[in-house]
């Protein structure tokens, strides 16, 4: 595993908890990870916390960004926004696997209200330690922000 990677992470309140288990996890594992919010469990609006992390991937300041709210669908379509960011919704380990293989994901898009803890934390190590296949994969990713 790359401990080199940098990463973001965000969440709103819907994803408090699991961000910050999250985050713990991947520090106490030697990874450094900006924390780009929310702070408490107040409620917030995911976009807020969800586009500094989505920009600052597309500036390739950081390798990847981690995003959850309740569902993954609302922080999913914010970072999808962004032409340099392709963000996955990603609800097992295979989808977080496969995502990285043939998608070149970047940003992944957690459901908290519908993953364990445990699953949470298994995914985001799948998709941090799987490479980008290329070949014919990278064809389709690169016209993934093609306007035509």
């Amino acid at each position: 595993m790359n401990l080199s990677l940098r990463l973001a992470i965000g969440s709103d309140h819907a994803g408090f908890e699991l961000k910050e288990s999250i985050l713990a996890f991947l520090q106490e594992n030697g990874f450094e990870v900006k924390n780009f919010g929310t702070y408490t469990a107040d409620s917030v609006d995911y976009p807020d916390f969800v586009h500094p992390i989505a920009c600052a991937v597309e500036a390739s300041e950081f390798d990847f960004g981690i995003v959850i709210c309740g569902s993954g669908q609302g922080v999913c379509m914010t970072a999808n926004k962004y032409l340099g960011v392709r963000a996955a919704l990603v609800w097992n380990n295979e989808i977080a696997s496969l995502t990285r293989q043939h998608n070149d994901a970047n940003v992944i898009c957690l459901p908290a209200r519908f993953i364990s803890d445990a699953d949470a934390k298994e995914m985001v190590l799948t998709f941090l330690s799987t490479n980008f296949e290329g070949g014919r994969h990278l064809r389709r990713v690169e016209k993934i922000s093609h306007r035509g």
